[in-house]
């Protein structure tokens, strides 16, 4: 059994001579006993008379200091349109809107936000005690990056807020980050994040390929194949397995089948590393260096990368544009990022410990 807490609050005098705080308090505990937790005495915080506008309220302040605050990310409470504050957390947290779940006692705030927001999931509160058996909210699989996602999230909160903060450049701020960026052969744990990524990332993506977990658990174990993942950290914390590299190697030619890297560090200045890192070990192992790029409406980021990479077309074949990169002129990486790549990917030919920041 769960001992659980109940807060409640009331705005205007009005409405706590109705005694409107104490019908809320009453429902929760009906609700709480009902979903078989316990509620003690000391764990009821209220607050009368306070504007739902502000988040400065006493009770509020004791769950805050109880650490509650933790599990609520950019919270909008305010006397808006409930479609744009779902727009400004989506904002925030960089997802779109198909991954939204909103719930509403009101039909009318239910039929706003899907006139609206169509992709966001709408549901009526009715529906809260079924929500763990929806399909919608249940994955099939979660991953180590899934749950860790609330502290990611909040650790980019406390980025955002210290680079508000702060008065110089944008890259003087990511040099006092001490932004660690890894690279390694994927191991068996990390196919469920892989094959996540290539579900899921659509700017930084040089084909928009998909692959199942079985078909990268066999280019895993190829030796024509190189799969690499590159996770990020940095004095806030981990942004976890945030690249994938999947590269045919060839006696004479290496060919580049699949690179991509998250959306969420796309401001972090670390999209050429990975990339950089194979032009690097192709040069030293004296072959050709060939990409596959399939071009759409959503990755022209990722074209503008390989262009300043020093990437050519030579060749188009079936609706796949062929790039080249002839190695002699390598972009370095910036000089606020150390790039690591564990001992265990001596045994990868394409790997060396060393990686140099500049020519």
């Amino acid at each position: 059994m769960k001992t659980i807490a109940l807060y409640a609050r009331v705005s205007s005098e009005q409405q706590a001579q109705q005694a409107t705080i104490e019908s809320q308090i009453e429902a929760l505990r009906e609700r709480a006993v009902a979903d078989g937790h316990r509620v003690l005495p000391g764990d009821l915080y209220t607050d009368d008379g306070f504007s739902g506008a502000t988040l400065i309220r006493p009770a509020l302040e004791r769950l805050r200091a109880m650490g509650l605050e933790e599990y609520f990310l950019y919270p909008q409470i305010n006397w808006g349109s409930k479609a744009a504050s779902i727009q400004v957390i989506a904002e925030n947290l960089n997802i779109g809107f198909d991954t939204i779940c909103f719930i509403d006692d009101d039909p009318f705030e239910l039929a706003e936000v899907h006139a609206t927001l169509p992709k966001v999931l709408c549901l009526d509160h009715a529906q809260l005690p079924f929500l763990l058996q929806m399909p919608e909210l249940k994955p099939e699989t979660t991953t180590v990056e899934s749950r860790m996602r609330r502290e990611m999230y909040l650790g980019d909160m406390r980025r955002k807020q210290t680079e508000e903060g702060f008065t110089g450049a944008h890259e003087e701020f990511l040099a006092t980050l001490g932004m660690v960026f890894t690279i390694y052969p994927a191991r068996a744990e990390d196919l469920t994040r892989a094959e996540e990524l290539t579900n899921r990332t659509n700017q930084l993506n040089t084909t928009g390929r998909t692959y199942s977990r079985e078909e990268l658990e066999q280019l895993r174990g190829s030796s024509r194949h190189l799969l690499l993942m590159a996770q990020l950290s940095d004095k806030f914390g981990s942004y976890g397995k945030i690249g994938l590299a999947l590269v045919e190697s060839n006696p004479e030619v290496w060919i580049i089948k699949l690179l991509l890297m998250s959306c969420r560090v796309m401001n972090r200045g670390v999209g050429m590393i990975l990339l950089n890192y194979i032009l690097r070990r192709a040069r030293e192992s004296g072959v050709r260096l060939l990409s596959e790029f399939v071009a759409n409406e959503r990755n022209r980021m990722m074209y503008v990368t390989y262009k300043f990479a020093g990437f050519t077309e030579v060749e188009t074949r079936d609706g796949v544009q062929i790039f080249e990169h002839h190695l002699q002129s390598i972009p370095p990486v910036a000089g606020y990022v150390r790039v690591e790549v564990p001992a265990e990917a001596e045994s990868c030919s394409l790997m060396s410990r060393e990686f140099p920041q500049d020519e």
